[in-house]
């Protein structure tokens, strides 16, 4: 009798060591979906799966993930039975159910779900080029901000070099005590707007250095309106073709686009149990022309192709738009909701999972895994024609740089030859002459007075 007491407490133990190996070993039922769970050789990779490590480290236990067999996040049939990963924990087949989740009421009567640990709602994905509108002053996106601003200074300069130059050059303004000069302030600012529109205005610079100055700009001014021309015609599309969506009642007051959401998803539930006549509309829609998607990949590829908005979880939407440049989601989210872990009904562990989901939240562990997994592939302008930086005009504004340079000396060398000359026929210096020239051609107000001076000996004689 005393053996066989022996052999039964034994057995009792060696039945409760089993029963708390098996307990310790939790099995974890995900779905793939990047970035939540991706497959990386035989592994798995992503948020969630950093998210259950970290937990786990916090609560001590083990556990083995099992993709959920019939590929579906869990939705209640007719007759109350659960499929997905929700109706895998209700069964039994998995102790948890990692993945984004969305906390709903139903989810929450058929099984446990912890404090959410990624608050998201419903949001709409689409092509830019039919989610943005045209502004007023879109003709200007062709160039940046500061190359409109070089294209300014390079005008004022050109204006103010062709005005120096005609005053300094004896070519352009021969007799300045008598003449007066053509190219005024006024004249050269509209003469270089002329050039600059293709339309010309007279007069002409006689000098070289004039000419040369004129050529530089008008070989700037030719390759400058190419390139804005070209760079229009590549980011602008026609305006009959653009729509502006910024919103659900903007996509239910058209049907120029189809759109759709994820079928037996809980945002379908949403447009459907919604009392919103806008959401109404919406849901109606959907189911009239069955425009569902079967998974998340195929709505964004959809979405991809033009014509169709896709209707889904804002996170998910931004990951589409941080690996797709050419897409964009709407400003407006309606449906606040979070995902969560489920667990069985009444389960004991859902309290610790709260608890350790709030500990890493508090941590910032949740928002390190945020920004890891959701990193933006895109380069600044890569889904849409850039605007036109400067340093991709250097070149040309080198190149009138160097033609205002050379014009600008060649008016001085055109002044200092006929002060040369003026010098040995007047037995002065040659400086002399030369400040005087000066003096007389940059002071407006002596020239005037000059001339005054002429006219006055003139009338008298």
């Amino acid at each position: 009798m005393l053996l066989g007491f022996l052999l039964l407490s034994f057995w009792q133990f060696l039945y409760m060591g089993l029963c708390t190996a098996v307990q310790s070993e939790l099995t974890i039922t995900t779905i793939k979906q990047e970035p939540y769970a991706v497959s990386k050789g035989t592994q798995l990779e992503g948020f969630c799966m950093d998210l259950l490590s970290e937990v786990a480290k916090k609560l001590g236990f083990k556990y083995r993930v099992q993709l959920v067999r019939d590929g579906s996040y869990g939705r209640q049939d007719e007759s109350g039975n659960w499929n997905g990963m929700i109706g895998e924990v209700v069964r039994g087949e998995a102790d948890l159910a990692i993945a984004p989740l969305t906390l709903t009421a139903a989810r929450e009567k058929a099984v446990g779900m912890t404090k959410p640990f990624m608050q998201t709602g419903i949001s709409v994905l689409l092509r830019k080029d039919i989610s943005e509108g045209a502004g007023f002053f879109d003709f200007l996106t062709p160039f940046s901000a500061q190359t409109w601003v070089g294209v300014l200074i390079a005008y004022l300069g050109t204006a103010a070099c062709i005005f120096i130059v005609s005053r300094l050059s004896p070519c352009e303004w021969s007799q300045p005590q008598s003449e007066q000069n053509r190219f005024s302030l006024l004249h050269s600012l509209w003469y270089t707007a002329g050039a600059l529109t293709l339309q010309g205005a007279g007069p002409h610079p006689k000098s070289l250095s004039g000419r040369v100055i004129c050529c530089s700009w008008w070989l700037f001014a030719v390759v400058l309106l190419a390139c804005y021309f070209s760079n229009l015609s590549s980011s602008k599309t026609s305006e009959s073709s653009q729509l502006m969506v910024k919103g659900f009642e903007d996509l239910a007051n058209q049907d120029m686009i189809e759109y759709g959401c994820l079928a037996g998803s809980s945002t379908l539930a949403f447009f459907k149990n919604s009392n919103n006549p806008v959401y109404r509309r919406i849901y109606e829609h959907m189911e009239r022309s069955k425009s569902f998607v079967s998974s998340m990949d195929e709505g964004i590829r959809r979405a991809r192709e033009g014509s169709f908005a896709f209707i889904g979880e804002s996170v998910s939407l931004d990951l589409a738009v941080a690996r797709h440049c050419e897409l964009v989601r709407a400003h407006e989210v309606v449906g606040m909701r979070g995902y969560s872990i489920a667990a069985a009904y009444g389960s004991p562990i859902i309290k610790n999972l709260s608890v350790a989901i709030l500990q890493l939240s508090e941590a910032g562990e949740l928002a390190y895994l945020r920004s890891k997994w959701w990193a933006s592939s895109c380069i600044a302008g890569k889904g849409k024609s850039s605007a036109m930086q400067p340093h991709s005009l250097k070149g040309m504004f080198l190149v009138l740089s160097l033609g205002l340079g050379l014009g600008t000396i060649l008016a001085v060398l055109e002044l200092t030859s006929k002060s040369r000359r003026s010098a040995a026929e007047q037995k002065k210096s040659c400086c002399t002459v030369l400040t005087e020239e000066l003096s007389l051609r940059l002071r407006t107000s002596d020239a005037k007075k000059s001339q005054e001076n002429v006219e006055k000996d003139k009338e008298k004689a």
